[in-house]
């Protein structure tokens, strides 16, 4: 039962309570085990997980108390390894039964969960697992992070290419329990080479006689272990799988599955996201006020002597500025919406270099940004040149800023889409070409261009 003192579930939980979710609760709060089983069963598996990790540490104890390891593992499976505190929830459980749960999990999953672990911790749950088991796991924590053998899982179905279609109908019977995903079998050779794959619809439809043989896939794809995790989600993009097999040597060692290749989207998301900010936002929301500012200092001091450029050419152009102070009105003005140029092709430039299109061929690039720079600085330029003509009674001064407008808004747009294609031809990851700094540097180059061009205009005609 719940103390008076304990909040049987989070307040957030609570919000969310479904008559199911309610009635589950119920049932576990009266120590109604066969009844929390059956309501239990009618949640989907990822509402059993938030269930479970939304009780008080009684509650759940109780829970560990009704299931078998095996039982458990289901819940842990549907765990985002990066949202909850494993080492909390397996001190709730004896070591014994803990190491048996995590044996029972998929390989991957398991392995996630794992790695979150202090070394010495890691290796008691390991003495308390199945050799097999160990052996598995041992192999996926030595893959480095971020790779395709790092991701994959054990849990696959093969079965021999001589096997007819009712035999392997049999063994995919027989092993669909423990699989972690049945709707492609993958065929081997007798010397355990892959050499094809079977959707479970050409199972189905194909008449029992048929040798798998003649029914399979040859037209293999597949990544081997040490390929990069990006590598795997855009091959699982391209051509929809639900799986992709990982291949070394021949032999097929694991399989990646779509939930995974979602983990990875989201996280290159948040990376690329916090190099065009220029911050962590993923530790840094979870840091406190002084943690989080010390993590964004760096790119923030980085970035003032940067600025400090612009300032020394602005100096630089004071006598200038003397004879025609109206140009310091227009200052923030050019530099700003060349900072916005920059900044939008720079999140295109990117996104094409993420999708390995045909735009990372460095010239072609090229010559489109530098179209694009001109039409958006024809039509940016002209539309300053009457809004200034206009309101200061100055032509001369609307040509100028015009024209400086439409020349810092090509520079900047090409900067933008040619900096992280150089920084990818020579090994660099595009995305520290963040928004901060390329609006830094298109501050700088259209100041600079700004001053030239009015300083042209003063020497050719005397004045603006």
């Amino acid at each position: 039962m719940v103390k008076e003192n304990e909040t049987p579930l989070t307040e957030e939980f609570r919000e969310e309570l479904t008559d199911q979710v309610t009635a589950t609760f119920r049932a576990l709060e009266s120590n109604d085990e066969k009844a929390f089983r059956a309501q239990l069963g009618l949640l989907h598996e990822y509402d059993q997980a938030q269930f479970y990790l939304n009780l008080t540490p009684a509650l759940r104890k109780q829970v560990i108390a009704w299931f078998a390891p095996a039982e458990l593992a289901l819940l842990f499976d549907e765990m985002d390894p990066d949202l909850v505190n494993i080492n909390e929830l397996l001190a709730e459980m004896s070591q014994s039964y803990a190491a048996q749960m995590l044996s029972q999990m998929f390989s991957d999953n398991s392995v996630n969960f794992l790695e979150k672990l202090e070394q010495r911790t890691l290796n008691a749950y390991l003495a308390l697992m199945p050799k097999e088991d160990v052996r598995t796991i041992r192999e996926l924590l030595n893959y480095r992070p971020d790779t395709a053998g790092a991701m994959m899982g054990h849990e696959f179905i093969t079965v021999s290419e001589d096997l007819t279609i009712k035999e392997t109908m049999q063994a995919v019977k027989q092993a669909a329990a423990e699989a972690e995903q049945i709707t492609y079998i993958y065929v081997v050779d007798a010397l355990n080479k892959l050499v094809g794959v079977v959707s479970m619809r050409t199972l189905i439809l194909s008449k029992d006689e048929t040798i798998v043989k003649a029914a399979m896939d040859t037209n293999l794809i597949s990544v081997n272990p040490n390929d990069d995790q990006e590598t795997a989600a855009h091959i699982m993009a391209d051509y929809n799988f639900i799986s992709l097999p990982v291949v070394s040597h021949g032999t097929m060692v694991g399989i990646i599955t779509v939930d995974d290749i979602l983990d990875v989207m989201s996280e290159e998301a948040i990376e690329d996201y916090s190099k065009l900010a220029g911050v962590d936002v993923e530790s840094s929301a979870d840091a406190g006020a002084f943690g989080a500012s010390f993590k964004r200092m760096p790119w923030l001091i980085g970035l003032i002597f940067l600025g400090m450029g612009t300032a020394s050419v602005i100096d630089s152009f004071n006598v200038l500025v003397d004879v025609a102070p109206v140009l310091a009105v227009f200052i923030s003005l050019i530099t700003g919406t060349a900072g916005n140029a920059g900044t939008q092709s720079l999140a295109v430039s990117i996104r094409r270099l993420t999708l390995n299109n045909e735009a990372s061929n460095l010239l072609r690039m090229l010559l489109t940004e530098v179209l694009i720079g001109v039409i958006i600085g024809l039509i940016a330029g002209t539309t300053i040149f009457a809004v200034v003509t206009a309101w200061k009674q100055n032509l001369l001064l609307g040509i100028a800023v015009g024209l400086a407008m439409a020349t810092a808004i090509l520079v900047a747009n090409v900067a933008g889409a040619f900096i992280p294609m150089v920084m990818d031809k020579i090994g660099v990851d595009p995305a520290v070409a963040s928004g901060p700094f390329i609006s830094t540097l298109s501050d700088l180059t259209s100041v600079v261009i700004y001053f030239n061009i009015a300083g042209g205009f003063i020497r050719l005609f005397g004045a603006l």
